[in-house]
């Protein structure tokens, strides 16, 4: 036996040894990784639009699977009840109030600051250093100043639209860039970016939104990532393809039809989404949070039912919204958690589990959800939470069962225990709790920004 034949042996060996390790860690691919994290938000859908809060008229069987197969919250919050500041909350896990992300700010692309600041850390810039890739799909809505867009805030790759709404259909996309704009909304119609490229679309938005989510998958599955699937669906305009238009027949009312439809859209590509996962066997180490931004518009034809209001009300029906997590393996199935909790929790969470260090001198206002679901911790998450709208000086506080709306010297209490639906105002036979509710209201609202940091909406004028 010559001495080449027997390193020839050991070789082959040693190659045997390294692809069977290399076969156990595919096997388990969520051993000594930290989880991956996946948020999908949609855009103005009531809190009674799915199946898990008892919708009879638009089966979300994907969306049920996640509260299913972990838990439903029935007193889930947002930040705010509009779009901007409710995605800025929920993206730095930071009451967006702090930093001045109080309006839905102009898509005008040469203001600064029109959106989350750099100062502020987002979720991806909290987990890069952990290792995570990190992918935004759909929209931002988080600043159009070249400063403030995905691939600057820690985001590895983008693909979307930086506005806060957008046409469903590829021929509509006919503006190349922001840069284009000519008129009010006509941001909705611009080509959406890939990364830092202008790309064509074949697809109906929502299909093709999903597609490039559940290619992040296949692409990331072997190392901890973080996926930001945020579609725009069923926000305005009311567009919808024949394919999920024929599911409704018997919706009569066409928008319901038309919002049926585009939620219908949204439920198709949460499946394939969540059956990757399971194709790569790693849904025992993804969190899987869905949420809405916030609660269903007047516009859309949504459902908030049995809620008061609507998107941008103080009411449950503009704050409270449609909310679940999964992580198969280590939060129990099936469970409905009643404590409130809020979208800043979702940074809390990831932050808490994946060993991301948060800035001690701006600390996060969500917590870690994971203890108090696995039952490690009971009680309720936070003692209080709290919403402002900048603009009507109007405050609002919940603490336990009980909230309170301040505004302009006026207070209305409500029990929401005994009354979600806010119809019995207990202000006047409970004068004490409302003197202690809006004091500790104020004293929250002492540590806000004094001023939006960029004009609202509609501030963009147009020269050509």
């Amino acid at each position: 036996m010559d001495f080449a034949y027997i390193c020839r042996v050991f070789a082959l060996g040693i190659a045997a040894c390294l692809g069977l390790i290399a076969a156990v860690a595919q096997a388990e691919p969520g051993v000594e990784r930290p989880p991956n994290l996946i948020i999908v938000l949609t855009d103005d859908q009531g809190y009674a639009d799915v199946g898990f809060n008892g919708c009879k008229d638009i089966p979300t069987p994907n969306l049920d699977r996640i509260a299913h197969e972990g838990v439903r919250f029935t007193n889930g919050y947002v930040s705010y009840a509009v779009c901007g500041p409710s995605r800025a909350g929920l993206i730095t896990g930071r009451y967006q109030d702090r930093f001045g992300a109080i309006n839905n700010p102009t898509i005008d692309p040469t203001v600064p600051n029109n959106g989350v600041p750099t100062w502020e850390k987002n979720i991806a810039e909290l987990l890069k250093p952990q290792g995570y890739a990190t992918m935004v799909v759909g929209k931002w809505h988080l600043g159009s100043h070249p400063d403030l867009r995905p691939r600057e805030r820690g985001f590895d790759e983008f693909y979307g639209f930086l506005s806060g709404g957008h046409d469903y259909f590829p021929e509509s996309l006919t503006y190349e860039s922001l840069d284009d704009v000519d008129k009010q909304w006509a941001w909705y119609r611009t080509k959406l970016l890939h990364n830092g490229e202008r790309v064509g679309t074949e697809k109906y938005l929502t299909d093709e939104l999903s597609d490039k989510a559940v290619d992040f998958i296949e692409r990331k599955k072997d190392e901890p990532f973080f996926l930001y699937l945020s579609y725009n669906a069923p926000h305005t305009p009311m567009q919808a393809s024949e394919e999920y238009l024929a599911r409704f027949p018997e919706i009569k009312n066409p928008k319901r039809r038309t919002y049926a439809a585009m939620v219908s859209a949204v439920d198709d590509g949460v499946g394939a989404v969540l059956d990757k996962l399971d194709e790569h066997q790693i849904s025992e180490n993804t969190i899987v949070f869905f949420l809405s931004d916030n609660g269903g518009a007047t516009n859309n034809a949504a459902n908030n039912w049995p809620l008061r209001g609507h998107k941008g009300a103080p009411f449950e029906g503009g704050i409270r919204v449609p909310f679940a997590v999964r992580w198969t393996g280590t939060i129990p199935a099936g469970q409905v958690f009643d404590h409130p909790v809020i979208a800043l929790d979702i940074a809390g969470t990831i932050v808490g589990q994946s060993g991301a260090s948060e800035n001690p001198e701006r600390p996060l206002d969500g917590v870690d959800l994971t203890p108090y679901l696995t039952g490690q911790q009971t009680g309720p998450p936070h003692d209080m939470l709290f919403w402002r709208w900048y603009q009507r000086d109007r405050l609002v506080v919940r603490r336990g069962h009980h909230k309170l709306i301040h505004e302009a010297g006026k207070q209305q209490l409500f029990n929401l225990a005994d009354d979600i639906s806010e119809k019995k105002n207990l202000a006047s036979s409970q004068p004490e709790l409302v003197l202690e509710l809006q004091a500790a209201a104020e004293a929250w609202a002492e540590g806000m920004a004094d001023e939006p940091l960029a004009p609202g909406l509609a501030s963009w004028k147009f020269q050509k």
